[in-house]
Protein backbone atom coordinates (compact mmCIF):
# COMPACT_ATOMS: atom_id res chain seq x y z
CA UNK A 1 0.00 0.00 0.00
CA UNK A 2 1.35 3.57 -0.85
CA UNK A 3 0.95 5.77 2.32
CA UNK A 4 0.92 9.20 0.43
CA UNK A 5 -2.48 7.50 -1.34
CA UNK A 6 -3.92 7.27 2.51
CA UNK A 7 -2.69 11.33 2.36
CA UNK A 8 -4.74 12.10 -0.52
CA UNK A 9 -7.85 10.71 0.52
CA UNK A 10 -10.76 13.40 1.07
CA UNK A 11 -11.80 13.43 5.02
CA UNK A 12 -15.10 14.49 5.49
CA UNK A 13 -16.25 16.59 8.57
CA UNK A 14 -19.03 17.79 9.97
CA UNK A 15 -20.36 21.23 8.76
CA UNK A 16 -20.49 23.12 11.92
CA UNK A 17 -20.43 27.12 12.31
CA UNK A 18 -16.66 26.40 13.25
CA UNK A 19 -13.44 25.06 12.12
CA UNK A 20 -10.11 24.00 13.86
CA UNK A 21 -7.51 24.21 11.16
CA UNK A 22 -4.94 22.63 13.48
CA UNK A 23 -5.94 18.86 12.33
CA UNK A 24 -4.64 19.83 8.63
CA UNK A 25 -1.26 20.23 7.53
CA UNK A 26 -0.23 23.49 6.30
CA UNK A 27 -0.51 22.93 2.26
CA UNK A 28 -4.11 21.76 2.99
CA UNK A 29 -5.63 24.97 4.57
CA UNK A 30 -6.57 27.27 0.76
CA UNK A 31 -8.61 23.96 -0.15
CA UNK A 32 -9.69 23.30 2.97
CA UNK A 33 -11.21 26.76 3.76
CA UNK A 34 -12.41 26.72 0.09
CA UNK A 35 -14.34 23.62 0.51
CA UNK A 36 -15.43 24.26 3.96
CA UNK A 37 -16.85 27.49 3.24
CA UNK A 38 -18.52 26.08 0.35
CA UNK A 39 -20.36 23.79 2.68
CA UNK A 40 -21.28 25.98 5.62
CA UNK A 41 -22.57 28.41 2.68
CA UNK A 42 -25.25 25.51 1.50
CA UNK A 43 -25.50 24.52 5.39
CA UNK A 44 -27.19 28.25 5.38
CA UNK A 45 -24.82 29.62 7.99
CA UNK A 46 -24.06 33.75 7.58
CA UNK A 47 -20.89 33.30 9.95
CA UNK A 48 -18.50 31.10 10.45
CA UNK A 49 -15.23 30.91 12.95
CA UNK A 50 -11.97 29.33 11.59
CA UNK A 51 -9.48 28.76 14.02
CA UNK A 52 -5.92 28.55 12.67
CA UNK A 53 -3.91 29.77 15.97
CA UNK A 54 -1.75 32.41 16.72
CA UNK A 55 1.90 31.33 16.12
CA UNK A 56 3.68 33.80 13.94
CA UNK A 57 0.44 34.50 11.84
CA UNK A 58 1.68 32.12 8.38
CA UNK A 59 -1.52 30.27 8.93
CA UNK A 60 -3.88 33.08 9.64
CA UNK A 61 -2.41 34.75 6.09
CA UNK A 62 -3.44 31.50 4.36
CA UNK A 63 -6.68 31.43 5.81
CA UNK A 64 -7.54 35.19 5.15
CA UNK A 65 -5.92 35.07 1.37
CA UNK A 66 -8.70 31.97 0.84
CA UNK A 67 -11.27 34.08 2.50
CA UNK A 68 -10.05 37.04 0.19
CA UNK A 69 -10.60 34.85 -2.91
CA UNK A 70 -13.64 33.17 -2.02
CA UNK A 71 -16.86 34.39 -3.81
CA UNK A 72 -19.20 33.22 -0.78
CA UNK A 73 -17.82 35.38 1.58
CA UNK A 74 -18.97 39.02 2.06
CA UNK A 75 -15.96 40.07 4.69
CA UNK A 76 -13.81 38.73 7.46
CA UNK A 77 -11.94 39.93 10.75
CA UNK A 78 -9.71 38.27 13.05
CA UNK A 79 -11.98 37.13 16.30
CA UNK A 80 -11.30 39.77 19.50
CA UNK A 81 -12.15 36.86 21.71
CA UNK A 82 -8.87 35.04 20.05
CA UNK A 83 -6.04 37.67 20.32
CA UNK A 84 -5.36 36.60 16.64
CA UNK A 85 -6.33 33.25 16.64
CA UNK A 86 -8.95 32.93 14.84
CA UNK A 87 -10.92 34.88 12.35
CA UNK A 88 -14.29 35.54 11.58
CA UNK A 89 -16.07 34.67 8.15
CA UNK A 90 -19.14 36.62 7.11
CA UNK A 91 -20.83 35.13 4.06
CA UNK A 92 -23.19 35.59 1.61
CA UNK A 93 -26.99 35.20 2.09
CA UNK A 94 -28.68 33.32 -0.95
CA UNK A 95 -27.44 32.41 -4.36
CA UNK A 96 -23.94 33.64 -5.97
CA UNK A 97 -22.30 32.46 -9.11
CA UNK A 98 -25.37 29.51 -9.10
CA UNK A 99 -24.17 28.08 -5.25
CA UNK A 100 -26.68 28.67 -2.52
Amino acid sequence: MNPRAEDDEPVRIPIEPEIDLHAFAPRDIPSVVEEYINEAHAAGFREVRLVHGRGIGVQRLAVQRALDRHALVEGFSDDPRSHLGATLATLASGMVNGKW
